[in-house]
């Protein structure tokens, strides 16, 4: 089966399936496993300049959307040329990949029409729900099976780990300009790690706040995990903004427990290493906890 696989997860879940020379093109944002996607040819490229800060970014994100236009747009001839029998894309946000009717109105020009499988996995459990969906789709339903069981076995191990801790209160800054509470599987990720999100809602999109609401909630722990930077990235983009006013009313300033993390790899892609993204919250939210076996 020939795979083109439109968004980064869906080529993480391919791959983690062991399937990766099924593959015959990517998104332009698909970087892992390096070794593989370096040599594919891209399908889709952004619509939205490089390099931006995070403000001008969602203002540019915002009037597109409100224009109807799409963040993405399809190398329509490179698909065509790749003949794929299979196309992987998603419905679960419009800010992360080619809308989903786009891809469903290229599928009826492509040669053979190829069959569209899209993810819209809203939790950690719908992330493996997705792996099952790609491991029946490409025949191997038995890979799923057993990936689903490794995933779960290592996230039962956290949940024992961390059972008799004591839960600090975390936000998860999804967003830096403006700032935006996480949403989808991220407060799920924090409450197995043994921490408590205290605005953003599991299972939910995410939802732009205002500091007065970050203050009030009095997080303990801030995440810097703004949706597809690494956390160098993060880091400098926060080391750029000015601290608002009251800063130093929330406890995870005044005791500096702000950490930008790698969200592009652990956090913000709904694909198998979300699950060591909770093995690192566990660590970073209970130094002291002795490593789990």
């Amino acid at each position: 089966m020939r795979i083109a696989s439109l968004l980064p997860s869906a080529t993480e879940i391919v791959c983690a399936l062991g399937l990766a020379d099924m593959l015959v093109g990517v998104s332009h944002e698909c970087d892992y496993p390096p070794d593989v996607v370096a040599e594919l040819p891209r399908l889709t490229r952004s619509a939205i300049p490089h390099n931006l800060p995070a403000a001008e970014v969602d203002a540019v994100v915002t009037a597109r959307l409100q224009r109807g236009e799409s963040l993405y747009l399809l190398e329509e001839q490179t698909l065509a040329q790749l003949q794929p029998d299979l196309l992987i894309t998603q419905e679960l946000c419009d800010v992360c990949a080619v809308s989903y009717s786009a891809v469903c109105a290229l599928s009826t020009r492509l040669p053979g029409q190829p069959r569209i499988v899209s993810l819209a996995p809203p939790n950690l459990n719908g992330i493996c729900a997705d792996v099952a969906t790609i491991a029946d789709a490409v025949g191997y339903p038995e890979r799923g099976v057993q990936l689903i069981t490794q995933l779960q076995r290592r996230l039962d191990r956290v949940r024992s780990a961390v059972a008799n801790c004591p839960r600090p209160r975390v936000f998860a800054l999804e967003w830096l300009d403006p700032p935006f509470a996480a949403g989808h599987w991220v407060p799920e990720m924090i409450a197995l790690a043994g921490g408590r999100e205290v605005l953003g809602q599991p299972g939910q999109r995410s939802f732009r706040v205002t500091w007065e609401q970050i203050i009030a909630a009095q997080p303990e722990i801030i995440l810097l995990i703004p949706c597809g930077y690494s956390a160098a990235m993060a880091r400098r983009e926060w080391a750029a903004l000015p601290r608002p006013p009251g800063w130093y009313d929330i406890p995870a300033a005044r005791t500096g427990h702000v950490y930008a993390l790698d969200a592009n790899s652990y956090c913000s892609r709904p694909a198998p290493r979300v699950v060591e993204g909770v093995e690192q919250l566990a660590r970073l939210l209970h130094p002291t906890l002795k490593e789990w076996q």
